[in-house]
């Protein structure tokens, strides 16, 4: 006998909200490729030029092609990656080919840090490394805006500390 009522849906059975990163991060590693394969095609053109022979220059043109390809992957890749706090634990997801999905439990991280190098920085952007217990369950969450970097890195140290309380 149905009473109309339906039994409310555990968390574990809800789909997990999903957050991307900020497009700052693929800007920063787009132009890293460009500047790195720029440097590289025209030194190599040049070089090929005086001590090859003009016409061996033209293979200059190699590093325009990983260029190209090398952008649409940075796209794919970038979009790969996203992460979903849920009520025990926190989910990171990535990849392209292979696809990789960590769970880090909120009882298990010892250690949340976030760090940030000097192109970070100058990108606006910082990155959240999780260490557990097991170092095979590290995970790490990179270009992130640093207020999100931090209001990251505060709600997993206090449920950290609340679901370790009871160990």
């Amino acid at each position: 006998m149905d009473t109309g009522t339906a039994a409310p849906e555990s968390d574990a059975t809800e789909e997990p909200r999903w957050t991307g990163l900020p497009g700052g991060l693929l800007s920063m590693r787009r132009l890293l490729l460009a500047g790195w394969l720029g440097v590289i095609a025209v030194a190599g053109g040049i070089l090929l030029w005086i001590f090859a022979a003009p016409g061996w220059a033209a293979f200059a043109v190699l590093p325009v092609a990983l260029l190209v390809w090398g952008w649409v992957m940075l796209g794919r890749n970038w979009r790969s990656w996203r992460y979903a706090e849920r009520a025990d634990d926190l989910l990171i997801s990535r990849g392209v080919l292979w696809r990789e999905e960590t769970v880090v439990p909120y009882g298990r991280m010892q250690l949340v840090e976030v760090t940030s190098g000097p192109l970070e920085r100058r990108f606006g952007l910082s990155s959240v490394q999780l260490h557990t217990a097991a170092a095979a369950t590290d995970a790490r969450i990179p270009g992130l805006l640093p207020e999100e970097a931090a209001r990251l890195r505060d709600r997993l140290t206090e449920l950290g500390e609340a679901r370790s309380a009871g160990l």
